[in-house]
């Protein structure tokens, strides 16, 4: 397949979506090349990108995306943005009476916004602007000139963990005037008019919030010459789980065609809670999940909670990452990253595989909903090559899960997508001496796809899946949260002799990452608790409010029975093949 661009429609609904969507935008912005001699990448930011032009005639590069959140979470961040002229002008006042004037205090901007705030008035950031103690003399560092550079030298200085608020206190990038819609029905903060319920976000759909999304929607589908599709970040914990349900259902309505990629969010902890509200989590979870797989292509859950249930287990731990799985800062950046690696395959710009055919190869037999797996960082020393990098795991696959959902280890698997990116400068394959026997298998291969492919075989015999390698890594620009253990080096391998205590440790810059999207028969168990734990609650007693907006009960208990039967899909004997009903029934 040549360089033929495919389109996407970005839509992100929801607070948490938007915290993940503003550091996935930051990776791909950090990515763009603006030099025209500069050879094209492996990934196709057109894509993503829609190129414009402001009344002043500047051209302009802002994402194709649709922002849906509530009344107050924009903070600072202006909803139109700054970077067009709207034309809007403020009324003229007619009265001729005394006027009282109510001025609110603006709120505060952290170090990063403000930095932002220079470049965008075109001052120039003098060398006085940024400690130059904070800079590490890591081997090899190049001459930092351009403003860009100016920033990555602040990285040390950007410690937003905590200033960040809401996700406009890290974004980096412009947006479009018609990205940002703000629900006004609901409050971001406070107690009262809080979008909690499925139900809730299910009515939203309708009146001026339809039309306002439908609006945004033809600006941007109605310019692109060849659209494969929409992906869709959603909450998944409160209200906009129903949201989502029906904005994806009118996405399948109306560009039935188009794949539809659904990744439901879910962050590992919420400020405010309660015993009442995590029960509101449950039910949002099941029914969301539910709606928006019949509407999807396919869904999957993202998220570093240890479980959807009542009694999650621990977040996932990564060897090589110091992250606080309560900053949503910090946990919002990790899958970021991994979204940046499990969306390679419908982005490349030779060879791609379009939305619907990636679906379609996972999301066979009714299994619509899948699972994902990061290895972030992929643990390659510097220098060193991928066999050898695969030997070093052993029989444990590098990765941890990102969907809640723990593989169940014996090699079953209905379909799989692997995709390792960023092994730029590093040897593919071994570098054997002439007449030297390869001491493994891994070591006889000449490409570094048949490397990842027969080590992905080894765990997962007779499973149909497909590997990617991208050598361009995933880069880190400021503000992204510097969460890395002194064991990684500048672009994220791990270095042969790790650095004296008393040094700093380097700023990582880039990062290798290896993702897995796998339809698996571990997604039977795990959606079989989540029915259990949904089914065990009666809202009618225990939470009456939350059916107050819908669904109905009969509604509410039809939801129920489409999850436990989309779990029965996953079920199979050590052959491949569905048990029987009544063996099914058994188990119930």
């Amino acid at each position: 397949m040549g360089s033929l661009c495919r389109e996407i429609v970005t839509l992100q609904l929801g607070h948490y979506s938007n915290f993940v969507g503003t550091h996935w935008w930051n990776l791909q912005d950090a990515s763009l090349t603006y030099d025209p001699d500069a050879p094209p990448g492996e990934l196709q930011n057109d894509v993503l990108f829609r190129e414009g032009q402001t009344f002043g005639g500047h051209i302009t590069y802002t994402p194709r995306l649709i922002a849906m959140d509530l009344k107050g979470s924009l903070q600072t961040l202006r909803q139109e943005g700054s970077l067009y002229e709207t034309g809007k002008h403020p009324t003229a006042i007619t009265w001729e009476g005394n006027v009282m004037v109510h001025k609110e205090s603006l709120p505060t901007k952290n170090s990063f916004l403000l930095d932002l705030d220079k470049l965008d008035k075109g001052e120039i950031l003098a060398e006085v602007d940024f400690d130059p103690t904070l800079v590490p003399h890591c081997s090899g560092a190049l001459a930092m000139e351009t403003v860009n550079s100016r920033l990555e030298r602040a990285q040390r200085g950007y410690r937003l963990e905590g200033s960040v608020r809401v996700w406009s206190d890290f974004l980096r990038i412009h947006l479009h005037p018609r990205t940002i819609s703000v629900i006004h029905e609901y409050n971001h903060d406070g107690e009262a008019h809080r979008l909690e319920t499925f139900g809730q976000g299910e009515a939203l759909l309708q009146g001026s919030v339809l039309e306002d999304l439908e609006d945004r929607l033809h600006f941007f589908i109605e310019e692109c010459d060849y659209l494969q599709g929409f992906q869709v970040l959603c909450d998944l914990a409160d209200g906009f789980s129903g949201l989502g349900s029906k904005v994806t259902e009118m996405l399948q309505d109306s560009y039935g065609g188009r794949g539809i990629l659904t990744w439901g969010l879910a962050p590992v902890s919420h400020p405010d809670t309660t015993p009442m509200k995590e029960l509101y989590h449950l039910l949002n979870y099941s029914l969301g999940m539910v709606h928006m797989a019949n509407n999807s292509s396919f869904f999957c859950p993202l998220t570093l909670k240890g479980g959807l249930g009542r009694r999650p287990a621990q977040p996932p731990s990564f060897s090589h990452l110091n992250y606080d799985p309560s900053l949503w800062y910090h946990s919002s950046s990790v899958l970021a990253l991994a979204l940046d690696s499990l969306t390679v395959p419908y982005r490349l710009r030779n060879n791609s595989t379009p939305m619907w055919e990636f679906a379609d190869a996972l999301a066979v037999s009714g299994r619509k909903v899948v699972a994902a797996y990061g290895a972030l960082p992929f643990p390659m020393t510097q220098g060193s090559s991928l066999p050898d990098a695969l030997g070093d795991c052993a029989d444990v696959l590098p990765w941890k899960p990102l969907s809640a959902c723990p593989e169940l280890g014996d090699g079953h698997c209905f379909g799989q997508s692997v995709t390792l990116k960023g092994l730029e400068g590093q040897s593919l394959v071994s570098q054997l001496r002439p007449g030297m026997q390869p001491p493994t298998q891994l070591h006889s291969f000449d490409c570094g796809e048949e490397v990842l492919a027969s080590y992905i075989n080894a765990h997962y015999p007779a499973t149909p899946f497909s590997v990617q390698l991208v050598s361009s890594p995933s880069k880190l620009t400021p503000p992204f949260p510097q969460i890395f253990s002194q064991s990684l080096g500048p672009q994220g391998f791990l270095q042969s002799q790790a650095p004296p205590p008393n040094k700093r440790s380097c700023v990582v810059s880039s990062l290798p990452v290896l993702t897995s999207l796998q339809s698996s028969p571990a997604l039977g168990p795990w959606l079989s608790e989540l029915h259990r734990g949904a089914s065990t609650l009666d809202p009618r007693r225990i939470a009456p409010s939350f059916l107050s907006q819908g669904p109905e009960l009969p509604d509410f208990q039809e939801s129920l029975e489409q999850l436990r039967l989309l779990a029965r899909c996953y079920r199979n004997d050590s052959g491949g093949m569905m048990r029987s009903s009544s063996e099914e029934d058994d188990d119930d």
